[in-house]
């Protein structure tokens, strides 16, 4: 698979599964190749550099938009998140994306909240899950849905959400599904923070606070040749360092299964960390050498 960069794209806006299909099957008819970029919208550099990796890899990028309700808690922001179609359409369009697929809750849900779900399992419970039980089922359930709508020959994917990376990386090896996954870097602002959709509910203060969080991961990284205990112990005390901000969780986990390391553990692992600013619940990870 290789994109296409030279010729102009328009980039056309599709809200129905019918026509966007329909518009697939012309292009691969010409023996294009398809990549997806499954996102809910309000984009910023983090999503934009998963469109350009898209671009590299195939020729038609179609990049959903969809806030999916399956995922929302009764308690959380699905009617606060923000919604901002007409400037990601305008971002997107330099990038040569192709389609926007912008469907409705309706389109996607005609009768009402699927019935059918994808399970996540074991690790979809923990951190990211045990804080919004239901959330990686949704999330695993829209996310097949669009690999069936679309049937991108590879989809990509934003490393930030790394367990959401992880289930969907396990849903499609599980399920054989036909495609490749792509995982990009997090992107992150010049001093740290990692970008998120999110981040534009932080007032100035409130900004300058949440840089605990890459901080408290540094920390960790710095302590990881230790081992397990002591990077934790310093993630800890970064954010004894800070008022206004409640920690949710800080985990090293094994990348291979996504459950906590065990304290003699070494090797390559992640380190999680989840906090609410505010109002405002970020997420953030980085990749520890332990040992």
């Amino acid at each position: 698979m290789s994109g296409t960069n030279n010729a102009k794209t328009t980039t056309r806006v599709v809200s129905t599964i019918a026509e966007l299909r329909g518009l697939l099957a012309e292009r691969r008819a010409g023996g294009a190749s398809v990549a997806l970029v499954p996102t809910m919208g309000a984009l910023h550099d983090g999503h934009l550099a998963l469109v350009a990796r898209a671009r590299e890899l195939a020729d038609v990028v179609v990049v959903s938009i969809f806030v999916n309700p399956l995922q929302f808690g009764p308690s959380e922001d699905l009617d606060r998140y923000p919604r901002t179609l007409d400037a990601d359409v305008a971002a997107l369009a330099p990038l040569g994306v192709e389609f926007v697929f912008a469907p409705s809750a309706a389109e996607m849900y005609p009768d009402g909240p699927s019935s059918t779900r994808v399970v996540a399992g074991e690790v979809g419970g923990l951190y990211e899950g045990a804080s919004r039980p239901g959330h990686f089922d949704g999330m695993l359930t829209v996310v097949a849905k669009l690999f069936n709508i679309v049937q991108p020959e590879v989809a990509v994917f934003g490393q930030k959400d790394a367990q959401q990376v992880f289930l969907v990386r396990r849903m499609v090896r599980d399920f054989d599904l036909p495609l490749a996954l792509e995982i990009v870097t997090t992107v992150r602002e010049s001093d740290g923070l990692a970008l998120s959709s999110r981040n534009r509910f932080l007032d100035d203060a409130e900004r300058q606070t949440a840089l605990v969080l890459s901080e408290a991961l540094a920390a960790a990284s710095e302590a990881a040749v230790d081992g397990p205990a002591e990077a934790l112990a310093e993630a800890a005390g970064a954010f004894g360092d800070h008022d206004g901000v409640e920690l949710d969780y800080f985990v090293i986990v094994d990348p291979e299964t996504f459950l906590p390391v065990t304290g003699d553990a070494t090797g390559s692992a992640f380190a999680l960390v989840a906090a609410r600013v505010g109002k405002t619940r970020l997420i953030d990870n980085r990749v520890l050498e332990l040992g």
